[in-house]
This record gives structure tokens, C-alpha cells and sequence, in this order.
């Protein structure tokens, strides 16, 4: 270990030079020896050579070093900004308002600088269900402050602004301020829209719910069940037909199923009056079964066709499909197709990117060959399901069932690592034959070495999309 004999403390310990200098009485001659210690701060030890300096021993060193330290970390956990923050968080826990605005009072005499976090938790506090309209008004005072503290705002500031303007009772204003953090590069949530949706909803003004909503969509924020139906509601109650279907499309296309609340305003709206007079006596039938085809399942968007009361009820279907209250068909409803397309392509650009070897463009232009296919297997996830050796025969027994599934009795695809086709128990004669018929079939693709099979089956599942309808209590609405 090397050793360096100096006369000045304060040349050699850094960051600590200063004090150790000061804890010195003069000039001393002494070994410095360093050696890295469990400290986190990897305190310097003192190994002096003359007698008078023994007093200063390393231990009394370092626990004087430590206590600085202490009371460092102290001074500054009692900064008034720290404790205001600590003070507001509590505030926050409690919901309380009142001793939060009296808090800022305080600060605003004292001269404390007030950060990000303390305004926010401020507004956040002044929109709270709690809170009321004289608290919202002191909040825009404290946003201005802000402005002049030239403190820049973010999405939870914005938020929280928005939400103020819903307590005030002014979904304008709420508006604005969406408007403002847009312009401002901040992205909006579907939380910073939905106050302002939702009080132009209760104040029943639909054109600004509309253009609300469009705004939303055109910030790319997808709306779920509770505005769709306080959209749908609005609606309803004034009668509003065509957004009615257009808004019912959109639930159906958006949300897989709906609460018992929503199902009760889809009800409701079949059995007004509105809804009885609501239709076109005439319209094209080849646009009608374009539009079938094109949107999937019972989707033509061609608007109400006929007029007349609608016949309401709550019913199941049974295992072939059928409505048994009214004895029609259930049709399948398809994914949007251009979304199936979407969704296959950024998963391609995805395994682009992961895949390095895989030839990827070789199995889609496989594909596009020889599908698309009613079911694909993840063929090593069912060979080796509950058991550690891989069974050919467990396999070929799924492939059976869901052929005899399909209705063009089509095999289904199954994708194996080649590492699966080539060894081990695809040695087997019977293994062997099993392999070729697949293969022969256009049924059995083998992934390239080195790749994931799990992107192969993704892709080809995305590409061959088939839902399937599923067994549920429905609400089943036709004309009488």
C-alpha cells in the first residue's frame, strides 16, 4: 500500500480537506494511508508519527466526520421548502383544503419559493370533490402566481386546471384548457377530457360535447364506457338519432361488453318514441350487404332501415348461435378489418427488430400462400402441455379437434421451432409421416434457427383473425 508523507492536511483530503485542517492544531508530519472502508463515504483514516498527535485518533476523526454529515443532511431535510412539501403531501393525504391554502399564505409572506410539486398538489387539492367554488377561485389565482413565478406547468398541472373549471361549473373553461396544453406540446389523457365532457353533458350542450369529443379523438385518446354512455345518453334524451347510431357502432366496435347502468340507456332509448320514428323506408340493398361484408357481423352502417316500435327483451342464445326470445341467428361480429391490417404490419416492423435472423419475409410470403388459416397452434406450447417430453401425439390430437372445428374442415396451422422437426421425438416413423402430411398440406411451418416461434404464430393469428362468438346474456332488440 503506498504511503505519501505531507505537511498540510487540507492538500490531502478532499472532499473533507477543511475539516480535517480545522481539527488539526498546526502543522504535523504524518503517514496518510488510504484504504477504501464499508463507509458509503470512504472515510480516510490518520496514522500520525509523533506522540502529540495520538490525541487526534482515527475513531475520534471519523466520528466527528460523521457527525457533520448528520447534521448536513438535517440542515437540509429543514430547508421551509422541504417542510412546506412535507406539509402540503399531508395536507394531501387528508383532503384538506383549508390548512393548504393557509399554508401557501404563509409561504407567499415568508418569501418561500414554491416548486412544481407544491403548486400542483395545491390545485389538485382546490379540485377535489371536496373543495368549492371559492376554492377553485383561489386556485386560478394561485395558476397565475405560478405564471409569474415562471414555473412551467405540466399534464398533471393541466389536469388539475381542467378539473378546477369542472367544479366551477364551466366546461368552457375546462376546454380551454385542454386547448392550452395541446398547444403547449403536452399530450392529453382521457382523464384531462373527461370533466369537460361530462359537464357539457349535465348542461345538455350537445354540439360542444361533440366537438369535445372530436377533439379527443384527434388527439389520439380513445374514450371508454362512462363518456361513450354520457355521450349516448345526451343524445337519446334529445332525441338525436343518427349520433344514437352513430354512437352505438362506436360502443360496439370500442368496449367488448357494457355495465348494467349502459344497457339500461340502450333500453330505454328502443322504447321511445324517437326511436320508433327513427328510420328510412327505402334504401339500397347491395349497399346494405356491401356494408355487411366490409364492417362484419350485423354492422352496415347504412343508418336505421324501416320505422316502427322496436321489441325489447333480455335473452340468451343457445349453443348453435340462436336468439331464443326471437329465433334469429347471432351473426359473428369481425375485428375492423384495417385495424387486423394495422396491427399485423406494426408486428411485423416489431419482429424486424427483435428477429435479426429470422426470415421473417420468407414466412410471410409463405403465408400469403397458403392461408389464411381458421386456427393457428403454438405447436410447443401444446406438445409439451403438462408434461416435460414433447408429444406428437397430444398435438395432432388438438389438430384433429379444431379441423373438425372449421367449417371448410381446413387443417389448422401449426408453427414449430425446425429445431422441433428435425430431432428427438421427430425421429419417430410415425412422427416422421405425421410431419409430412402437415407439410405436404401447407399446415406445418418450421421457424428458423436462432428465432422466437412465438412472433411466427402472433403474425399468422393477426393475419387469419377468426372471433368466435361467445356464450352471454344479451339484449336482444328487433322491429315488431
Amino acid at each position: 500500500m503506498p504511503t505519501s508523507i505531507f505537511r498540510r492536511p487540507s492538500l490531502l483530503f478532499s472532499p473533507y480537506s477543511l475539516f480535517y485542517a480545522a481539527n488539526l492544531a498546526g502543522p504535523r508530519s504524518y503517514h496518510c494511508v488510504s484504504r477504501r472502508r464499508p463507509h458509503r463515504h470512504y472515510i480516510k483514516q490518520l496514522f500520525f508519527r509523533n506522540s502529540s498527535a495520538a490525541s487526534s485518533s482515527p475513531v475520534s476523526m471519523c466520528s466527528a466526520v460523521n457527525t457533520t454529515l448528520k447534521l448536513s443532511k438535517k440542515a437540509r431535510r429543514e430547508t421551509p421548502e422541504i417542510i412546506l412539501r412535507h406539509q402540503l403531501d399531508m395536507c394531501s393525504k387528508h383532503g384538506d383544503v383549508s390548512e393548504a391554502l393557509r399554508l401557501y399564505d404563509a409561504a407567499r409572506a415568508d418569501s418561500i419559493p414554491l416548486s412544481l410539486h407544491h403548486y400542483n398538489i395545491l390545485l389538485y387539492l382546490c379540485s377535489h370533490s371536496s373543495a368549492t367554488a371559492d376554492d377553485a377561485d383561489r386556485a386560478l389565482d394561485i395558476f397565475r402566481q405560478m405564471s409569474v413565478d415562471d414555473v412551467t406547468p405540466n399534464e398533471a398541472t393541466y389536469t388539475n386546471l381542467v378539473r378546477l373549471a369542472a367544479v366551477r361549473g364551466d366546461p368552457d373553461l375546462a376546454f380551454q384548457f385542454i386547448k392550452n396544453m395541446s398547444a403547449s406540446g403536452i399530450a392529453p389523457r382521457l382523464r384531462s377530457y373527461t370533466p369537460a365532457l361530462f359537464g357539457f353533458c349535465e348542461k345538455g350542450r350537445v354540439e360542444r360535447a361533440h366537438e369535445l369529443d372530436a377533439h379527443m379523438v384527434g388527439a389520439g385518446v380513445d374514450p371508454e364506457e362512462p363518456e361513450l354512455a354520457a355521450l349516448f345518453r345526451l343524445n337519446s334524451e334529445l332525441g338525436r338519432g343518427d349520433d344514437v347510431y352513430r354512437l352505438l357502432h362506436r360502443m360496439r366496435a370500442e368496449l367488448r361488453k357494457v355495465s348494467e347502468t349502459t344497457a339500461e340507456l340502450i333500453e330505454g332509448w328502443f322504447r321511445s318514441e324517437a326511436a320508433a320514428g327513427f328510420g328510412i323506408m327505402e334504401w339500397d340493398a347491395e349497399k346494405v350487404r356491401e356494408g355487411i361484408a366490409k364492417g362484419g357481423g350485423g354492422w352496415h352502417g347504412q343508418g336505421w332501415l324501416g320505422k316502427g316500435e322496436w321489441s325489447v327483451g333480455r335473452s340468451e342464445m343457445d349453443k348453435e348461435g340462436v336468439c331464443r326470445r326471437c329465433g334469429d341467428r347471432m351473426v359473428c361480429i369481425d375485428i375492423d378489418p384495417v385495424e387486423t391490417e394495422m396491427f399485423a404490419s406494426s408486428l411485423a416492423k416489431l419482429v424486424g427488430k427483435k428477429e435479426a435472423k429470422a426470415d421473417f419475409a420468407g414466412f410471410q410470403a409463405w403465408l400469403d400462400r397458403y392461408g389464411p388459416f381458421d386456427a393457428v397452434i403454438d405447436g410447443a406450447n401444446v406438445g409439451l402441455n403438462s408434461q416435460h417430453n414433447f408429444s406428437f401425439f397430444q398435438l395432432n390430437s388438438i389438430v384433429k379437434e379444431l379441423q373438425q372445428m372449421s367449417p371448410s374442415k381446413k387443417l389448422p396451422l401449426v408453427v414449430l421451432h425446425c429445431s422441433r422437426v428435425r430431432a428427438g421425438p421427430a425421429d419417430k416413423p410415425n412422427n416422421k409421416r405425421l410431419l409430412a402430411s402437415w407439410n405436404k398440406a401447407g399446415a406445418l411451418y418450421a421457424t428458423p434457427p436462432g428465432s422466437n416461434d412465438d412472433w411466427y404464430w402472433l403474425y399468422a393469428a393477426a393475419a387469419s383473425l377468426v372471433v368466435n362468438d361467445e356464450m352471454r346474456t344479451f339484449v336482444c332488440i328487433t322491429r315488431k
